[in-house]
């Protein structure tokens, strides 16, 4: 219970100040824990923003759980209706926590490879969906599953960017609307 404590105080705290506005202390303090039970946990304040990563991407992947049963064309729609859905709630429109943490950190040689290890896991739901609509001939030959996911969460980070920025949701509705236009292209007719 104490390291999920800490890693959440830590996530919540990251989110909201950032990475280099986020002390140990602060991390200690919003969960309840003592740095005895933090660097027991953790070596460094490293090795808790790797576990920030994770918890980001455990909660981005489970506020969409149709990513995991991408099996025709319908599922990619439901999938796109989750990320809206999130979107659309008071606190809406979010910006990513992954977005966030790559715009603080994607030029550290020692994150940059966490958060890229991150969003490579969530493409990997998205390509494994499209190999199945391949595997079933609904993708027409030669398209490329793993280049098509690519585009698609390239287009659902920059709507959520400027969804969150311009606090509208029009740029993430539009972006996911390119996104679904873009993969469909490649259905086979």
């Amino acid at each position: 219970m104490t390291r999920d404590a800490i890693v959440d105080a830590a996530a919540e705290l990251m989110y909201v100040h950032g990475v280099a506005g986020t002390s140990v202390d602060k991390v200690l303090a919003a969960s309840g824990a003592g740095k005895s039970q933090m660097y027991h946990y953790f070596k460094n304040k490293d090795q808790l923003v790797e576990a920030v990563i994770t918890r980001f991407l455990e909660n981005i992947l489970g506020n969409q759980p149709t990513i995991f049963e991408l099996h025709d064309w319908a599922d990619f729609d439901q999938w796109a209706r989750e990320i809206l859905a999130i979107q659309t709630t008071p606190k809406g429109p979010i910006a990513c926590p992954l977005g966030n943490l790559t715009g603080e950190l994607g030029d550290d040689p020692k994150m940059a490879p966490l958060l890229d290890k991150a969003y490579r896991e969530w493409e990997s739901h998205l390509q494994r969906g499209l190999e199945s609509l391949r595997e079933q001939g609904k993708l027409v030959e030669g398209a490329d599953p793993a280049r098509l996911a690519q585009a698609a969460l390239t287009c659902v980070q920059g709507g959520l960017l400027m969804a969150h920025l311009r606090h509208d949701v029009t740029p993430i509705a539009d972006a996911l609307k390119i996104a679904l236009d873009h993969l469909r292209s490649h259905a086979r007719p």
